[in-house]
Order: C-alpha cells, then structure tokens, then sequence
C-alpha cells in the first residue's frame, strides 16, 4: 500500500500503518504460543473430563441460542473473548445432545439450568421450545430439573420455567415486557447528507427497505408484525403459564399490573415474582450450593456441588470420531444465517458453499433423504436459487428433500424451502416475506456540495448509467425495476409450483407480508408444523426407508485448522493466549475499537454482494 498525498488519505494510512505493526506484533506472540503448545501436545494428550456418580449437568448456555455457531478464526476468537469483543453463542444441538445423553446416564442425577449468560435466541422463540420440550422428555425419567439465576430476562425466564423448581437471587428481578419488533430509520438523515436511495420493490408488506426511505414503519408493515408478534406472543405465555400451573388470564394481570404489584411489594421485584408464583423460593448463591451439597454431594475439590457443565460433559460422552456404515442415510444440511453469494463458513450462508454441501449429499449413494434445516431471514436473490436449483437436481436424481424451519425461514429463506418435498415449521417460525427488493445508495449531491463532479464519455447510454458517485439514470432505473418484477413474478411461480397453488393464490399471501408458522401452515405455505426430529422421521418415511442412521453435512475443517482448534481448547493455552491478547489491546484500544466498527460495517457491506442487486431479505428480527 503506497503511501497516499491526501490529507484524508495520509490519516486513513496512518491508522492501517498502525494496525499493520500491532497485528504483526500480536502474529508473533500467537506464533510462540502455538509452537509451545504445539511441542506439549506430542509430549501428553489431554485427559477427557470425569464424570463422578451423582453428578448435577449444568446446563449454562452463554450468548445466543443458535442452530450453527458462527465461524471464527480459533486465534482471533481466543484473542475476542480475551477482550470482551466476542459475541458467544451456544450451539443449540450441543444442549440437545448433553440432555439426550443424561437421560439415561446413571452419572447424572439432576439437571441444572444457569440462565445468567443466556441473551438470546437466533430467529425467535423455536430454539427455547425445542430445548423445553428435551427437558421435559429428560424429566419423564425422574431425575429432577433446577433452575436457578441471579434476575431472569424474558427469554431466561421462557427457559428456565420449564423445570420443576425455579430459584432466584434475592436482589434479583424479573418482567415480563412482551415481544417487539422495532426498526431504525434514516430517511431525514440521509436527505440532510444528500444520499439519494434508489428502492426498487414489489409487495406491499416488503418493508426491508423502510428504513431508508421512511422515517417511521407503515401501516402496512405495523398489520404484518403485529400479528405474526401476537402469535409468537400468545405461544410463549401459554407454555409458561402450562409449565407454571396458571392460566394466560393470570400471567396477564402480572404482566398489566407489573407497577402495582412492584408498589405492593415496597419495589421488591424478587418478591413481587414469589408471590405471583413466578419463582419458587429466593435463594443466594452460597445458600444454592449448600442445597446442591446436599442433594448431589460434595465435588473432588470439597469447594462446590458435584457437577460437571455441558461442554466437558460432551467431550466425556460424545464420540470423538462418526464411524461410517452401509445403512442408508438421511442428510442433515443446516443454512444458518444471511444468504450471500460466493461461499461462507459457518454462520453465513454462501450460495456456493451450501450448494456444495447439498452436492456432496446428493452424490451419496447411501443418501436417500436431504433435510434442509433453514434459519435465515434471507439475502441474496441469485445466491438463493444457487442453492435451490442444487435441490432440485437432487430431487431430479430421485433423492427426497424436506425443509425444516427453525426461528426463520423467510424471504430468501423461504425461497430455498419453497419446492422442498415436504416444508416443515414450528408453530413459532418466522416465514413467508415472500417479496424482493433492489435498493442502491448514490452520493453525487453531497459530492457535489463538495466540489467534487463525476462527467466523462461513454459508447452506448448504459456504459455511464450507473456511477455510485454521479447516480442512476432513469433508464436504468427502469431496467431495474423491471428486473425486480420479473424475481417477484418468478418466486409467486416456483411457490405456486411448490405449494400446488395458483400465481394468484399466492400472491393473495405474498405481497413480502411475513407470517408465523402457524399462519403459514393454515395458508398453506408449509405442510406439517414439528421439529427437525419430526422432519427427519417424515423425510424417511418419504424415502421409504427404517432402519437409517442421520448425517449432519458439514464443512470439512482442514488439518492445520482442526490442531490449531484443539491446541486452543486446552486451558492453559488459552491463558496464555489471551494474555498475549490483553498485551495488544492495551497498546492500541482506540485502534481496536475503531477496526471493530470498521469490520462491522465491512461484514454489512460485504453481505449485499448480489450481482443483480436484488434481495429476498425480511428484515424481521424479534427485538
């Protein structure tokens, strides 16, 4: 990178110059800690996790409920989670998988639930229903189900009142605020700067675009979400209040008279939750683990309760290696995230990497079934039907294909879904959106106001017909918008085609208007509403097959990835790590909190990257 003659571009310079040096710096640390570690390893192995007689599983899901964790760099994410930048999530198959498995392990005697570094979930509320109903499964064998945390947030609290004994902190609290969908809109500010925001849309419910060309959400948009909230709304509440053995009427009195009843209990909110029967008993933390003591025994260090968390029970219980078999199979593809085109790792969903992994399903022999499980709000138009068409060509080659829709499977979501043999939702999914839209920014006017002007030749009326930095001419605008009807008129014919449903019919439901499973499966958008489990069992059914074993279909981690992984889960290397860390971010915090914004409004950038500007993508994130 030459050094530029701008001032603006001198600044910018300096701070990549900066960055560069220190990134170098930190290299060389994580470089020496490897090499460390890596001599260890040849020397002894790790010992796999003890797993005493009597033990309490905790379950403490930190972060965000997903179906797939986001992929990260195994060195920058020791290096994030050492600077307080890391966004955890908790893979939600994980605690399916650690409760599966305590069912019926003798090991185990009773289940605890840490709520605390629980934030959320991704896609809405399924997560927490699947999770609800392997406790209640778990429970079926007698052992008891505890939950305990210092306050309860809605979704903590959704949790955590599926067990049977519910305690809290004595200074804790919890509310109950509802659900909410919530946008930002940057209509007034981007006319005071002279953007000029090209939209180009059909649907209208398709509100992807309000944002930047609204101050405020429609009437339109105010119809849609209030509904598909109130359903998701309703679920909640009546799961809670089944869990808790009191009516909806009940829970919505606390909820209407929160103030009143918090006034009554002199702003004790603790309380407050006792005696409206949302919590058992308040108990401190010192107080809990004597209770544990007593029920589960002291552990080796005579500190605590005898448990063992999730994560170390895995790797006690999980095997290390998915030995191959000639049974048939049903494929399991999870699509995690926004679509884009190109390919992704985890956590994005990139039109050719997923096809990929589609493709290697289809060209299994031993693969009878192809399970998409869908949890995304949608993105690229081009790179959806990427991944569409390689369904379809397994279809073509005789192999069953079977949506399951997880929090979200909407706009670009649903598109992938939509000529699925079979779709499957919760009554909870977030679906439908099914709309497009093209949107492209233009600067020419604050350009302008700076002295700066755009003007040159071209051969034909389209070679300077779009210039980010000199606008759209109305041509092109034209040809945009008709393209944008042609992807509109396209996704009501595969649906039509999918659903075995008219254009027309589908239109009456379409319009970009987003449903809940629920409504989506009375429209008949979806087939049949059940988990992934009952979309697996349906999927072999469909095939014709019993005795079949499930495959996840996953990215292959190469082998300097996979050691670098394992070096990074012993303990001691993580200390070290972020140690080395601590070193770099206290050198430069200003320059790490800039290039954390700067890679945040680059991965946003970088995610609307389809080459005909156009978009399947709800916008429909549950706040």
């Amino acid at each position: 990178m030459s050094k530029p003659n701008s001032m603006i571009g001198r600044f910018f310079y300096r701070i990549w110059k900066t960055v560069d040096v220190a990134g170098r710096l930190l290299i060389g640390l994580i470089a020496i800690t490897i090499l460390v570690f890596m001599v260890r390893g040849c020397v002894s192995g790790p010992d796999l996790p003890k797993v005493s007689d009597g033990s309490a599983l905790v379950l403490n899901p930190a972060g965000t409920l997903v179906e797939q964790t986001t992929y990260m760099d195994p060195i920058e994410e020791v290096i994030a989670d050492a600077q307080g930048t890391k966004s955890p999530e908790t893979s939600m198959y994980d605690l399916l998988d650690a409760i599966e498995y305590a069912k019926n392990d003798d090991s185990i005697s009773v289940l605890v639930l840490q709520t605390n570094n629980l934030t959320g979930a991704y896609g809405g509320i399924s997560k927490y229903q699947d999770l609800r109903e392997a406790i209640e499964d778990f429970k079926t064998t007698g052992k008891k189900v505890i939950a305990v945390g210092d306050w309860y947030s809605q979704g903590q609290y959704y949790l955590a009142s599926s067990a049977d004994e519910i305690y809290m902190n004595p200074q804790g609290s919890m509310m109950f605020e509802g659900m909410a969908r919530t946008g930002t809109y940057f209509k007034s500010a981007l006319d005071k700067l002279g953007v000029n925001v090209h939209v180009f849309r059909v649907g209208t419910f398709k509100s992807a675009v309000e944002p930047f060309i609204r101050d405020d959400m429609s009437e339109a948009a105010k119809e849609a979400n209030i509904e598909w909230l109130g359903d998701l709304w309703q679920s909640m509440k009546k799961d809670i209040a089944a869990s808790r053995d009191m009516t909806t009427a009940e829970m919505d009195n606390f909820i209407e008279n929160y103030l009143e009843i918090l006034k009554a209990n002199n702003g004790n909110g603790a309380k407050a939750a006792v005696e409206s029967g949302f919590i058992d008993k308040l108990i401190s933390r010192a107080e809990f683990r004597d209770l544990m003591i007593n029920q589960v025994g002291l552990n080796d260090k005579q500190d605590s309760y005898k448990a063992i968390g999730f994560k170390d029970y895995l790797k006690a219980r999980r095997p290390l290696i998915d030995m191959p078999s000639a049974k048939d199979k049903v494929a399991v593809i999870i699509a995690k995230g926004e679509i884009v085109d190109g390919r992704r790792k985890e956590g994005t969903i990139g039109g050719d990497s997923t096809a990929q992994l589609i493709r290697k399903a289809r060209l299994d022999n031993s693969v009878k079934a192809i399970v998409m499980r869908v949890d995304s709000p949608g993105g690229s138009a081009f790179a959806s039907e990427v991944i569409r068409s390689e369904l379809v060509q397994a279809q073509k080659e005789g192999k069953i294909v079977v949506t399951s829709m997880a929090g979200m499977a909407a706009s670009g979501g649903y598109w992938i879904s939509a000529t699925s043999d079979e779709i499957w939702a919760h009554p909870t999914t977030i679906t439908g959106s099914i709309g497009i839209f093209g949107m492209v920014p233009t600067f020419e006017e604050p350009l302008n106001k700076m002295g700066i002007h755009r003007d040159g030749v071209g051969t034909t009326k389209w070679a300077r017909s779009f210039d980010v930095m000199s606008g759209i001419s109305d041509d092109l605008k034209e040809v945009v918008q008709t393209n944008i009807e042609k992807g509109y008129d396209d996704f009501l014919s595969l649906v039509a085609e999918g659903r075995g449903m008219t254009k027309a019919e589908v239109d009456a439901i379409a319009q970009g208007r987003v449903w809940s499973g629920e409504d989506a499966h009375r429209l008949g958008l979806v087939d049949k509403l059940g988990d992934l489990d009952d979309a697996i069992d349906s999927a072999a059914k469909l095939a014709n097959i019993s005795d079949y074993e499930v495959r996840f279909v996953e990215r292959e981690i190469s082998p300097t990835e996979q050691m670098i992984r394992e070096i990074m889960q012993n303990t001691e290397a993580q200390a070290s790590m972020q140690s080395a860390s601590h070193i770099s971010a206290k050198t430069n915090p200003v320059i790490h909190a800039l290039g954390q914004q700067l890679k945040e409004v680059y991965n946003l950038i970088n995610n609307y990257n389809d080459p005909n500007h156009a978009y399947l993508h709800c916008m429909c994130e549950v706040k």
